[in-house]
């Protein structure tokens, strides 16, 4: 699936819309440069979890948690070096937890992320606003 924003609350909305169709235990894994909206689709995907809080990017804490009615576990992978790095911090028992796992910088432990896992790219598109997100392994979505 493609989709174009041209805003950071379109960014917003459309992780709103993705989250409806993700399950607990699904894995949302980012990728895109800096800049690109990763948080802000997150911001989207919390509301449409029903998880409350303000949402902010994990850089220095590697991960945040936001309870709702399905739990979101927000990983920035962006200052580890491999995927041994994601195990020692838990990563097992968020997967296990039963909420939905979004995590950017996704490419820095690709080789923890389970195979039926949602990708999300994000890259800039005609204009400095414009964002060309595309989702892999989510049929259905409308």
């Amino acid at each position: 699936m493609l989709y174009v924003s041209t805003s950071v609350a379109d960014t917003e909305a459309f992780g709103e819309r993705l989250a409806r169709q993700l399950r607990p235990g699904d894995v949302v894994a980012f990728t895109g440069s800096l800049g690109m909206g990763k948080t802000a689709l997150t911001r989207g995907m919390a509301r449409g979890l029903g998880c409350g809080g303000r949402v902010t990017s994990p850089t220095f804490t590697i991960v945040n948690e936001y309870e709702g009615a399905t739990p979101l576990f927000h990983f920035d992978l962006y200052r580890l070096s491999c995927a041994d790095e994601l195990f020692d911090i838990g990563w097992d028992d968020y997967l296990a937890r039963g909420g939905v796992c979004a995590v950017e910088w996704s490419e820095r432990a690709a080789d923890a992320l389970p195979a039926h896992a949602v990708t999300v790219d994000i890259a800039r598109g005609g204009s400095e606003d414009e964002r060309v997100i595309t989702v892999t392994g989510l049929e259905g979505m409308p």
